[in-house]
């Protein structure tokens, strides 16, 4: 892919940025130019030390790579020039705003931080409590492996807690009918408008702004043919992993759907529960056929 299509790309998640804020209150897409990480800035430092007039590295979060032009003074792209970051942090993602480069990161309620890895596609934090597992695996190869789980082909699909849309776009690759996405937080909204592993909503992918636990009320019984259900940790958001919304989650599906439920493994020798099996217990209630698989419960609807 050439430099000039991911401009376009990034161009076209500016505008769907733009009118998610007229259609749903979520903030516009007010980045621009390249994504820098330490990991980028080091490389073309590196470059310099060596003599070196140009680098191919990625501008885009290892999702394409282009060719940058270096020297002394600082570095070109796509006929812009840019200077040196005075100071370069770890786990920090910079875009380009107003002329200079800024974290991707916002301050509500709360901090929302989009984190690279050394995968290629980045993880977010909320107040430094990671979303999505890196340590061992690259958070979207992870969500694939998810979504192979519920078998999206052909399928109407719930995807509760959208986050950065890997699950979604895991679910548009595998042919699935229509993605039914919900995500609450607007900050949230915001970096998948700069992060370029996050799909763009339209088509197939119904991307909503509002909190699951209210708007799966609105849902028809029987209307959705497979869940995908990655809600934060239950201290954080015990609502979502309460009875009542599990039997919402049983009433949307239809018989026989697949669902997977993402727990972690939490050590309940700290936690003082163990939450998988816990899990499992209230989906049972609800009417799913349970079994613990990894690091969540695989269920199917009775």
């Amino acid at each position: 892919m050439s430099s000039g299509e991911v401009a376009r790309q990034r161009q076209a998640r500016t505008e769907q940025g733009a009118a998610g804020l007229k259609e749903t209150g979520t903030p516009g897409n007010d980045a621009t130019g390249p994504l820098l990480t330490l990991k980028v800035h080091d490389a073309l430092r590196a470059a310099v030390r060596d003599a070196e007039s140009f680098v191919v590295c990625s501008m885009d979060l290892d999702r394409t790579t282009t060719t940058v032009a270096v020297d002394r003074a600082g570095w070109r792209w796509q006929g812009e020039r840019f200077e040196w970051l005075q100071r370069c942090k770890p786990r920090t993602i910079y875009y380009r705003q107003a002329g200079s480069f800024e974290p991707v990161a916002r301050f509500g309620e709360s901090l929302v931080k989009l984190v690279p890895t050394h995968w290629g596609p980045p993880t977010f934090e909320i107040d430094g409590i990671k979303m999505l597992p890196s340590a061992r695996v690259s958070p979207y190869s992870d969500a694939e492996r998810k979504v192979r789980l519920i078998q999206p082909r052909g399928k109407v699909i719930l995807d509760t807690c959208g986050g950065l849309g890997y699950f979604a776009a895991w679910c548009l690759q595998g042919k699935a009918k229509q993605v039914l996405s919900y995500e609450k937080n607007p900050d949230v909204f915001w970096l998948r408008t700069v992060n370029p592993w996050s799909p763009v909503a339209g088509g197939s992918l119904s991307l909503n702004a509002g909190d699951v636990v209210d708007e799966i009320t609105r849902l028809a019984s029987n209307s959705v043919d497979a869940i995908l259900h990655d809600p934060p940790r239950f201290g954080t958001a015990g609502e979502l992993y309460s009875q009542a919304f599990y039997e919402q989650l049983a009433r949307v599906i239809k018989r026989k759907g697949r669902m997977f439920h993402y727990t972690g493994t939490p050590n309940k020798l700290t936690s003082g529960r163990d939450v998988p099996k816990e899990v499992a217990k209230r989906l049972r209630l609800a009417g799913f056929v349970t079994e613990l698989h990894e690091d969540g419960v695989l269920a199917v609807r009775s």
